[in-house]
């Protein structure tokens, strides 16, 4: 899918126009291969370029080819479960190229990060300013991967709250995943803050006065990103190794019990062994000697279960 976007000279709003034209604004999502090589046409761009933010394995980085600049970074996404009852966050590469007459966004699938430019949600933006532009899709970008962060914490501490009451694997492998998105982030956001310090101490775009506290607030947002996943994702692998220890304790509890209980429950099992031999025995002839071999049988397993009590087994 390709859209196109225009801002015409004094006017604040960008308008969805039909075509490419100059000091236009187009976003690719999941495009085809004919797709990016019509674009690569009309803007001079090359088409691998373009390409490389289709690819879901490429780094964070920037490249300049032929007057062209790409700036490729990682954005958080969310992916529903198989079963439709959890989530589980992920990253997903987002080019944005910059010619001498063109804005283009590449991305796979549909992101807030650019919706929010769509739908009005970001104030003050201009096509034709294309610096400031990139600037806050960066900024954008650093308070997306803040946002789901926080998500990920309050959706860890709703999980916890359920395994305090139950130890079920369901809520251990959504545990799992949630470490798994954290390691994800973790690792896009410091690739994406290493591209931010070198668009700003770089003259890879042209930099404007008025423009760079927009930059600067998206290394801060970016660097506060990056401390809040290792934070979180430290915490987290905490908790999974102190369940861990959880478990193996119940189970060691429960292993008790049953040797325990076998014990117990084999004493009389024994004793009624031995009175079941077919050879002359104690109390045989005795009218309450039935009774008596159950009272014997009971006294030894309340004896064995008393010293089984004091050793903490049950």
């Amino acid at each position: 899918m390709i859209r196109y976007f225009f801002t015409p000279v004094g006017e604040k709003n960008a308008h969805e126009i039909n075509s490419a034209t100059k000091n236009c604004w187009i976003h690719m999502e999941n495009p085809s291969d004919l797709e990016v090589e019509n674009i690569s046409a009309v803007t001079g761009a090359p088409a691998q370029m373009i390409k490389a933010a289709l690819d879901e394995e490429e780094r964070a980085r920037i490249e300049i080819e032929n007057q062209c600049k790409l700036i490729l970074v990682d954005i958080p996404i969310i992916n529903e479960s198989e079963d439709g009852e959890s989530y589980f966050y992920n990253t997903l590469p987002l080019g944005v190229i910059i010619t001498s007459e063109h804005f283009i966004t590449v991305c796979l699938k549909q992101t807030s990060v650019i919706t929010d430019f769509f739908q009005g949600r970001i104030k003050g933006f201009d096509i034709n300013k294309a610096t400031r532009f990139l600037y806050q899709i960066l900024y954008n970008n650093s308070v997306k991967f803040l946002h789901y962060l926080k998500q990920i914490d309050k959706l860890s501490n709703r999980i916890q709250l359920k395994l305090h009451k139950s130890m079920k694997n369901k809520e251990l492998i959504q545990l799992l995943e949630l470490e798994k998105s954290l390691v994800y982030f973790s690792t896009s956001i410091k690739s994406n803050h290493a591209v931010l310090e070198k668009v700003l101490a770089s003259s890879i775009v042209k930099h404007y006065d008025e423009d760079q506290d927009i930059l600067d607030d998206a290394v801060i947002e970016s660097r506060q990103a990056m401390e809040m996943a290792d934070i979180y994702r430290d915490v987290l692998s905490g908790t999974m190794d102190a369940f861990a220890s959880v478990i193996g304790n119940n189970q060691n509890k429960v292993m008790k019990l049953l040797t325990a209980l076998t014990i117990i429950i084999t004493i009389p099992t024994l004793i009624a062994s031995f009175f079941g031999m077919n050879t002359p025995l104690p109390l045989q002839t005795h009218k309450f000697g039935f009774w008596i071999i159950l009272g014997i049988s009971a006294l030894c397993s309340g004896i064995a279960a008393l010293i089984m009590y004091r050793k903490k087994m049950f």
